[in-house]
């Protein structure tokens, strides 16, 4: 709790916990002001890379001179309503940053630092504003604990978490999407909440370590196996989570791989349309043929749902989803404009009840949420920069989505999520 002086009162700050995992809810106090005060409050972040981002939301103290954001309304800022955490998920980058800008953690093994700020009057510009009392907040990804290892054998580019304790513990393969790299915080959260769990980059080493050519189905076997293999793992209970384009691939090995076989598989934002016989390469190749589909809106924004649309008739051309034998969780924004997750779950969901299977899919669906569906209380990034599997320069992409609204879809995927996970892999 911190204490500042406000005309004859000292004004208290509490923000709690002060340090955290990033899905956890904050209560934000403000006491000992004046009955009806205008105050506002503010969030403020540095970035890993050096970019700054800012929340604010205005508010009016109660009677007693109090203010708990859980119960009062903003009535301006970058959020309004009754929103406990809006100033985590409405933050955005400060006014003459970068264009396309979005926020993720690389190094997991340090926290993200918010300073929370009250200020008299309502505001919406904070240079050489004087503070009335301010809080560091840590929000972390990794658990205390969690172990963190890098893993480079059988060619594979991953890391490890493994939660703390003895274990055995179930397992996560963890695809993330088109722009490759080795993305660890959703893999590091997962082991925060009890399931070994291995980041897999498999677009960035595009050529095999072992055998010189392109990534195959046998890099995902390869992945899947180390984990059914390692000492801290249940073997027999090992899922598959992808987002965006690592849903190809996680429907695509649970429908056809003889190896791979996950106990059960969560699917983000992502389709079952791909060339099903080829490789990886193949993949990539056949996005690169359908590049002058993706279109510019007004703004010179790229749209790349065209690049799957219209679902082709092709058998070729979609997993075949009566071979899908685990339970299935499809979670998806229906402003989603980057990918045609709506109009694949359709026909997902077509193709099971056909093949008798379409019990073991769950499907949620969230109006006006986009495409990167995050953890909870992460920003909300409509557009940003992106080099994809579509275009091979960096472009202005369109993820869609309406903030508060996707705030809402995250908040509630998670949850869900991880039911889904501890239900099938706990159970």
């Amino acid at each position: 709790m911190v204490i500042m002086s406000f005309g004859h009162c000292n004004v208290k700050l509490s923000v709690t916990p002060c340090r955290g995992l990033v899905d956890e809810k904050l209560v934000i106090l403000v006491q000992s002001t004046l009955p009806g005060a205008r105050l506002t409050l503010r969030a403020f972040h540095r970035c890993d890379d050096g970019h700054e981002w800012e929340a604010f939301a205005h508010y009016l103290t109660n009677a007693t001179g109090c203010l708990d954001i859980s119960e009062e309304p903003s009535l301006g800022g970058t959020y309004y309503g009754v929103e406990p955490m809006g100033l985590l998920w409405s933050i955005r980058p400060v006014l003459g940053s970068k264009p396309g800008l979005r926020m993720r953690k690389m190094n997991v093994e340090t926290p993200m630092e918010f300073t929370i700020s009250v200020y008299q009057d309502h505001l919406t510009e904070f240079k050489e504003k004087a503070v009335l009392a301010s809080q560091l907040v840590e929000r972390w990804y990794m658990a205390p604990g969690v172990l963190r290892t890098p893993i480079m054998e059988h060619g594979l580019t991953a890391t490890l978490f493994l939660p703390s304790g003895p274990g055995p513990f179930p397992a996560i393969l963890d695809l993330w999407g088109g722009g490759g790299q080795l993305v660890e915080y959703r893999a590091s959260l997962l082991a925060s909440h009890g399931f070994a769990s291995l980041a897999l980059d498999y677009i960035t080493p595009k050529i095999s370590v072992e055998t010189g050519k392109p990534v195959d189905n046998t890099y995902f076997e390869n992945a899947f196996t180390f984990l059914q293999q390692h000492p801290r793992v249940m073997g027999e209970r090992v899922a598959m989570l992808g987002l965006s384009f690592g849903v190809s691939f996680t429907l695509k090995m649970a429908a056809y791989s003889h190896v791979l076989k996950p106990k059960c598989a969560v699917c983000i934002s992502g389709s079952h349309v791909q060339p099903t016989e080829g490789t990886m390469a193949d993949i990539l190749s056949y996005f690169d043929r359908n590049g002058h589909k993706a279109q510019l809106n007004d703004k010179n924004e790229v749209i790349m749902r065209n690049l799957l649309l219209p679902i082709p008739a092709d058998p070729a051309y979609k997993v075949d989803m009566g071979r899908v034998k685990c339970p299935l969780l499809l979670v998806m924004g229906e402003d989603d404009q980057n990918w045609p997750a709506c109009e694949s779950a359709a026909d997902m969901k077509e193709m099971m009840e056909r093949a008798g299977n379409l019990h073991l899919l769950t499907i949620l669906s969230y109006p006006n949420a986009g495409h990167l569906l995050e953890p909870p209380y992460s920003p909300h990034t409509r557009v940003s920069s992106f080099r994809s599997v579509g275009t091979r320069e960096k472009v202005t992409a369109l993820w869609g989505g309406e903030c508060a609204a996707h705030a809402v879809a995250q908040e509630d995927a998670w949850k869900k999520t991880l039911e889904f996970l501890r239900h099938n892999l706990y159970a």
